[in-house]
């Protein structure tokens, strides 16, 4: 049986799995407006932390992150029987994380590649929409949003060189 896609159904879904709570951002995924927006918020600081941590640090922690979405989001979507349900946003964390790792620590780019994120992860232009479409499970799930902070992150590295 297909549940509905509703916000109401992930929050009975949910219980008291700490898999699916992650999947939906710490509960962020069950706000009814905009939960994909709210999981780039979440990510927001979790990239201001990581950047203190220096570029190795960043580059792990994003790794670690991306593959345990994979498996994060899957193991949710599975539960609730939609793929790609509204309140997953651990793919919009991760996506976040990755458009954010070339931008300086000032909250002037980080603002830039959360509205370039944001931009590139709602419109999914070209190949985007095509992994979007073409993947499924928990990478389908990961692997647009991945893909949105990269270009959204490639823009804001050349943008960076194109100011000075």
């Amino acid at each position: 049986m297909k549940l509905k896609r509703s916000h109401t159904t992930g929050a009975r879904a949910l219980g008291r799995d700490p898999e699916a709570w992650l999947a939906f951002g710490l509960g962020t995924g069950l706000v009814p407006y905009a939960p994909g927006t709210w999981g780039a918020v979440l990510g927001l600081p979790l990239a201001w932390g990581l950047h203190l941590g220096g570029p190795i640090v960043y580059v792990v922690a994003t790794l670690a992150i991306v593959f345990a979405g994979i498996r994060l989001c899957g193991h949710t979507a599975r539960r609730l029987g939609v793929h790609d349900h509204p309140g997953i946003n651990f793919d919009e964390v991760a996506g976040q994380l990755v458009a954010c790792a070339v931008a300086p620590l000032n909250w002037r780019w980080f603002l830039l590649a959360f509205l370039l994120f944001r931009f590139f992860d709602i419109l999914k232009p070209g190949p985007i929409r095509w992994l979007d479409k073409h993947l499924g499970g928990g990478l389908g799930i990961m692997t647009d949003d991945v893909a949105a902070g990269a270009a959204a992150g490639l823009l804001v590295w050349l943008l960076r060189f194109a100011i000075k």
